[in-house]
């Protein structure tokens, strides 16, 4: 989810991510998708560890549906059609995706992609939530 206006490394954007968490989990439901999950997942050690760590956010475990997954195509199509760059994969999408079909606010470091794909998606990343 690569912007130049942000740094890549993970711990300042661990940061970040808190601070902005926050007060959004105090005022609305938090979503993860198993696209989701599966990137969070990639930074703990084990499963449990990820539950017990973001356990404080009370997160609703949605699942990502046919209509979801079509929405996800037709995006990362258009952005291959556009020149857009192999490393940035289908799942990225997917939570774009996910996000627009649900009515749900996306939180990324890396907003460009999501504003220009999902631009009904309300995106809360260090450019506009420092």
């Amino acid at each position: 989810m690569s912007s130049s206006t942000f740094s890549r490394d993970d711990s300042a954007f661990r940061d970040w991510s808190a601070r902005a968490l926050r007060p959004l989990a105090e005022n609305a439901a938090v979503v993860l998708s198993p696209v989701v999950w599966a990137e969070l997942s990639q930074s703990a050690s084990r499963g449990v560890e990820l539950e017990a760590l973001i356990d404080w956010l009370n997160p609703r475990r949605e699942v990502f549906d046919f209509a979801m997954a079509k929405r996800a195509g037709l995006a990362h199509a258009a952005y291959r059609r556009a020149g857009g760059a192999r490393e940035r994969t289908l799942p990225d999408f997917m939570i774009g995706a996910h996000a627009e079909i649900g009515g749900h606010r996306l939180l990324t470091r890396d907003p460009v992609r999501y504003r220009a794909y999902f631009p009904t998606v309300d995106i809360v990343a260090p450019d506009t939530h420092p």
